[in-house]
This record gives C-alpha cells, structure tokens and sequence, in this order.
C-alpha cells in the first residue's frame, strides 16, 4: 500500500476542484464545494489518514463523502485514482503553482497558462514573471495594464513568502477586524458592521478577512473604507464591493448593502458552504430561493429581512448561531428547536493553566507576573477561583527530596495568599509532564501536595498512536491528574498533533471522570473543534484554559470559548463554568 501526507492529499483535492472550476464552475459546482470541504477536513485532521486507514476507521473522518472516501481508498492501494486522472488530464500541471500565489483563481491561472503555453511546473511563476515585464499580459481579454502590474506584484510577494497557505490565526485576525470595524463606524454612514465568513464562525484559521456594512451611501462608505491610513493598496473597487491590501499582505473585503438586505446578507456569507448549501436545498423543497439580496418566493417575489434570526424563522428554523454553521446537524436542530445553548464568556468563573513567575526552577518556560499580579487580574475579571500551575520543577536539575521541598515552599506561598485574599479562592495545581514510558515526572509524594494536576506531552510528539494513546492513558490514570492540557499537542501553522486513538481516550476520560482541555492560546485553540464535537458524544467534561505566562495573556479566554461553541458545548459541558463548592466536589469525586 502506498502512503500520502494529509497535506499531499488534500492538495491533491484541490487541485481536482480547480479543475472542475476551469471546466465548468457552474455545472460542477456541488463538485467543487465536495472537494474543497474534503481538503479542508483532511489538513484539519488530528488523525493521518494512514492511520485511520490502518485501523480501518476511514468512516470517521468528518466532511468527506463516500465518493470521495473510495478515490483516497484507490490512491492509497494503487497510488493513483483514475477518475482524477480524468477530471486533470485537460489542465496542465503548471497551472497549480500558481494557485498558491496570492490573487491567482484557477480560471485566471489557466488562461496566462494555455495563452502563453506554459506547460513546465517547475519555471512557471518565473515564466509569468517574465512574460508579465514584458507587458504582453496588459493586452489579454480581461486583464489590461492594471491587473499586469498587479500580477508582478503578487508573484515578488510570493517570492518573499508570502502565499496564499499562510493563514492567520483567529487572534491575529479578530485583531485586524477589529480596528477596522472601529474605524468604519467612525462614518455616519455606517449603521451597522459585521465580520462574515470564517472570522464570524471564528474557526481557528482565516485567510482574508470579510466585512458587511449596512448603509444607505454605499459610495461613501467605500471612499471611506478605500481611505484607510493603514492598507498598503486598493485591489479592486465595485459598486457595493472593495478590497484593500495592509502591510502584512493581509486582504480585508468590505461589501455594503441597505439595511432591508442586512439579514440574508449576513447569513449568505456566514455559514460555510456546506451549510449554505444544505439551507438551500431544505428551502427549495418549501419552493424559495435564497440569495444575499433575501428569499424569492413562488410568485418571484423577494422578500428581505433587515436581521438574520427574520431569515431563519421565516423558513420555520430557530436562530442558528454562527458557530454552528458547519452543516454538523445544525438544520435539523433548528427545525426541532434543540439547539444548544452555547457557553458564553460571562459564564466562565476561574482558569486553571496559569503560569506565574514563581521560581520554580520549572521543566519548561516560567511565567512573567507574580501570583499576586494574577490574581489582581483574575479579580478584574470577575472570576471565583484561579488555579495557578507552573510546570513542574526539572527533574534532570533536581533530586526527588529537592523538588519535594521546593513543593512544600510553594505550598507555604500559596496558604498566606489564601489568608491574604478573600476575593479569588485559589487552586494548587501544577502542569505535570508525561514522560515517554506513561509515568509522570513527579513522584507520588509530591502529587500528594496538590490540590489536582494538569498533566501533558511536551516531548517525543512522534510516537506511534498506540504507544502515544497508552502513554498518555497511563499519566492521566494518576488520581491526582484530573485534566489532560493541549490534547492533540498541535501548533497551528508549524506543528502537526500527535496521532492518539480519541475513541479510546474518550471512553476512558469518560469512565474515569477526567476533563480535556480546551486551551485558548492562539496558536494552540487544543482540544480542536471536531474533536471536542466528538468528545461531547461521549458526555466528557472540558476546561477553557488560557495557558498564560502573563496577565495579559488572561484576555485570550474568548478564544477558547469560540472553540467550545464551535463543538456545541453548552455551559454544563464546562468544569470552569461551576461554582466554586461544585468544583471542589468534582475535584475530590
């Protein structure tokens, strides 16, 4: 059997998608959102297909149809499918470099490709390059001098790096959105902006960033957006649309419709595609069509809607929130009326992954800020408990007997903090590494001076999934040990997660009363959503944590959330979201 990266399969998918949209966009259509959705969920994964194939667990890969299923099933047993043979064999393969370069479709791609008959993959970005210095783009239908010059400029972007894989993480986008919503409110003509797209579902990674703005002076409001002190140039400007580049290469695309539009606007380019496609065909059994401008009816009327939730419950469906909008079964609950309801950040009452500066001597990174500044924090946020948990003491610097008393002070620090603040109750905790062979790196004795522990993998992230599955099973086995932190291990944008059978550990956090993380660092959002989604089947608990090394990292806290609701998790779901008698009962069950 032959073996393909996650990543080399869901390029592969891509490309097949790019295909059927140089062919016929309009006719493949369904096609192409089928394979767009399965690159998705394949490079999202926390599972390598190998993997799930060994264990012939295909079947639980989220997003991908049988159809598609089969062709992996065909690649991977004779290295090759024959019906992507088929779809790319009219489209040379030195039209999907280019799709890596920010502001190249397939179908313009194509053109500069079998215009100027450039068939070698290796040299076709130069190719273009040279071809575009040479002004003989500006002369192609549909181009012109502009769109030239524009292309020149992408292509030395690329070469510097930047491409259009490069996505950013939810922090650095909500960032960017939100000065910029602040400065669009700034006109009187805005009445009213929001996030669209995969910003408003807050997924874990963004490309460009998309804005609604209801108004009733479009052209203002677009010579307002296009004057913005900090974008490094317009890419194009409509009627009702624009784009602008900042510095960084980040895009952000603004759209303005009047306020009677606003509802089915902003759904129309909320929910992903699947989901979008889903609500048509359920509205189309009612016989309407949906669209951004609103829903035509039988007698080809169009009615609008001035806010989302007038748009869904005019098709008989509850409010769907944003988040949900994945077509995970969020129609059909709508329809029954037995949506959750999603935690919010007011119900979050303490944080258990805090890292202070208090000298440790720690395996890992310390923390900057004293407990005491923390705590200061931790009251300014209205929170009941906090949970301080630096990494336990380097157990290649320390005897046994030494991290025990560097434990007994800490403890000692952590009593006169108790007796000195009445306002935040604190828990004793620590982050407690698992070491390759399952054991923990602190004896029995010193886990005895903690109130609980978090324990997690901070090494050796490569194991095979039974050897890592088992190893995590046996450090989360300690009584003591009562969350398991950044699950998964992945680093979005530089590190894969490591391979673990998530059946298995669901079963056993389930049967052994232990929560899973759900770690709000912006690079981390570990436990993912599909995964969390998952767990929630198996009624496990979860714990939003910040993992800060700083008061200010404290603030990441909605970023968690955003991952929990993305997994349908509702207050009840959540350990931090328990008062602090109910908490210390779980910790003591």
């Amino acid at each position: 059997m032959k073996s393909f990266t996650n990543e080399e399969i869901a390029r592969l998918l891509r490309q097949v998608a790019a295909a059927y949209t140089i062919q016929n966009e309009a006719k493949y259509r369904f096609q192409i959102l089928a394979y767009q959705k399965a690159a998705d969920s394949i490079e999202t994964s926390a599972t390598e297909i190998k993997d799930l194939l060994a264990d012939n667990a295909l079947d639980d890969l989220p997003g991908v149809g049988a159809s598609i299923k089969n062709h992996i099933l065909e690649l991977f047993n004779t290295g090759a499918v024959t019906h992507f043979e088929d779809v790319l064999k009219n489209v040379s393969p030195a039209v999907f470099p280019l799709l890596d370069i920010p502001s190249f479709g397939p179908k313009k791609a194509f053109k500069l490709v079998d215009k100027f008959n450039l068939n070698d993959p290796i040299t076709v970005v130069d190719d273009v390059y040279k071809i575009a210095c040479e002004g003989k783009i500006a002369s192609l239908e549909g181009f012109g001098e502009k769109s030239q010059n524009d292309i020149k400029r992408a292509i030395d972007e690329y070469k510097l790096g930047k491409t259009k894989s490069s996505r950013m993480v939810l922090a650095m986008a909500s960032e960017i959105s939100n000065t910029m919503l602040t400065y669009l409110r700034k006109d009187k003509n805005v009445l009213q902006a929001f996030t669209l797209g995969s910003l408003r579902r807050m997924k874990s990674t963004i490309g460009d960033v998309d804005i609604a703005v209801s108004s009733n002076n479009p052209t203002a409001v677009l010579d307002h957006f296009n004057s913005y002190p900090y974008k490094d140039r317009v890419i194009e400007r409509g009627d009702i649309t624009s784009s602008i580049i900042l510095s960084g290469n980040k895009q952000v695309d603004l759209m303005v419709l009047t306020p009677e539009m606003l509802g089915s606007l902003l759904q129309h380019f909320t929910g992903s595609k699947e989901h979008n496609v889903a609500l048509r065909e359920y509205a189309l059994k009612k016989g309407y069509s949906l669209s951004e401008k609103g829903i035509k009816l039988k007698d080809g009327t169009l009615k609008t809607f001035t806010s989302e939730k007038e748009f869904y419950n005019f098709l008989g469906l509850a409010w769907i929130p944003p988040e949900l909008r994945e077509n995970q079964g969020e129609i059909e609950a709508a329809l029954k009326k037995t949506l959750p309801t999603l935690v919010e950040i007011d119900d979050i009452k303490g944080d258990f992954h805090i890292h202070s500066n208090y000298a440790i001597e720690p395996s890992h990174d310390l923390g900057k800020n004293t407990m005491e500044e923390m705590l200061i924090r931790a009251k300014e946020l209205n929170y009941e408990y906090l949970g301080f948990s630096e990494h336990n003491p380097s157990i290649g610097n320390h005897t046994e007997q030494e991290i025990y008393e560097i434990l007994l002070k800490r403890n000692k620090k952590i009593d006169q903090l108790r007796m000195s603040n009445k306002s935040v109750r604190i828990i004793n905790l620590l982050e407690v590494d698992i070491l390759v062979n399952g054991s923990l790196a602190l004896s029995d004795r010193c886990m005895e001076l903690l109130d609980m522990a978090i324990v997690s993998i901070h090494s050796s992230f490569r194991n095979p999934t039974e050897e890592m599955t088992t190893r995590i099973l046996k450090g989360l086995s300690h009584p003591k040990a009562k969350i398991l932190a950044h699950p998964s291990g992945r680093l979005i944008n530089s590190r894969a997660p490591y391979e673990v059978d998530w059946k298995r550990l669901f079963a056993f956090a389930k049967e052994n009363n232990k929560a899973l993380e759900i770690n709000s660092w912006p690079t981390r959002l570990d436990l993912q959503d599909i995964l969390v989604k998952q767990a929630r089947d198996y009624d496990i608990k979860f714990v939003i944590n910040t993992d800060s090394h700083a008061t200010s990292h404290m603030d990441n806290m909605p970023y968690g959330i955003s991952v929990a609701k993305r997994g349908w998790c509702e207050r009840k779901d959540i350990i931090n979201t328990y008062s602090y008698d109910k908490l210390i009962d779980w910790i003591n069950q």
